[in-house]
């Protein structure tokens, strides 16, 4: 390979494209430079003070959006700010709780778990958790919704978990 053909491409000849880089405006550097005296921010204004047009909020005198966005109070409410899309909301029920209450071979309706303090919240599902050591009696437990490790509990005791709709 002769050395006046191509020369091999390194990082000792790297260099940007011809016109891709200026060099940097040196303002306030006299009259005669065209950006002397008021360093082209020209005459008085908010504008030629420093610290104006703070880029990350400014929308060139339009309202900005930290403005025109309705102002809910706190970080955790629902209805502050649309972090969580696709929330579902359900009130827990455990095991524990349904085994002190509930003889064995009882059916464990959404009407019973509100008649024994449990569920009562009005058109929220109630889903069954499995919190609690093993189920020891039979039950029927009719819910919206059961985690894996209930479902298993109930059924590993003879009982059936049945599932809700709406």
């Amino acid at each position: 390979m002769s050395s006046d053909s191509t020369e091999i491409v390194g990082l000792h000849n790297l260099q940007p494209a011809e016109g891709s880089r200026k060099p940097r405006k040196r303002v306030g550097r006299g009259h005669g430079s065209g950006t002397g005296k008021t360093s082209g921010r020209g005459h008085k204004g908010a504008g030629s003070r420093s610290g104006s047009k703070d880029r990350t909020r400014f929308e060139g005198g339009q309202t900005p959006i930290q403005t025109r966005m309705g102002k809910q109070r706190g970080p955790n409410k629902k209805t502050s700010m649309p972090f969580e899309r696709f929330r579902t909301e359900t009130q827990p029920v455990n095991l524990d709780d349904i085994a002190e209450r509930f003889e064995a071979g009882a059916e464990v309706t959404l009407e019973a778990l509100k008649a024994k303090g449990l569920g009562q919240r009005k058109d929220v599902p109630v889903k069954v958790l499995a919190r609690g050591e093993q189920l020891s009696v039979s039950l029927t437990v009719h819910a919206h919704g059961f985690s894996a490790a209930a479902r298993e509990a109930i059924e590993s005791a003879g009982g059936t978990a049945v599932v809700v709709e709406g």
